[in-house]
């Protein structure tokens, strides 16, 4: 069980939850989500907020400032980082050949 001891500090704690979960991303409620990403630019827990977003992979809602599309592209990017395509390919040395054979 994750401990979210961070929750107790938030600045959000005591506003109206629907604030950080808005029915769209666009048209009116683009409003909502930036009225909650301002909030949370203020919040002491911004960062674990933000990691407990993405290590639970919350799909909807305002977590640590993001929204669902912004922490998309950012598990997409922790993603290419942990994958072995996208890790520097060591230079390989040709083996010297040894003396006599051997």
């Amino acid at each position: 069980m994750m401990m979210l001891d961070w929750t107790r500090r938030a600045a959000c704690l005591d506003l109206d939850p629907e604030l950080f979960f808005p029915i769209s991303q666009e048209g009116p409620s683009q409003s909502q989500v930036q009225r909650a990403k301002h909030v949370c630019g203020g919040c002491p827990v911004q960062e674990a907020c933000l990691d407990y977003a993405l290590s639970t992979r919350q799909a909807y809602g305002v977590w640590g400032g993001t929204d669902p599309e912004q922490r998309r592209e950012l598990r997409a990017l922790a993603a290419a980082r942990l994958s072995p395509q996208a890790a520097p390919r060591r230079e390989t040395v040709p083996a010297r050949s040894l003396r006599d054979g051997r």
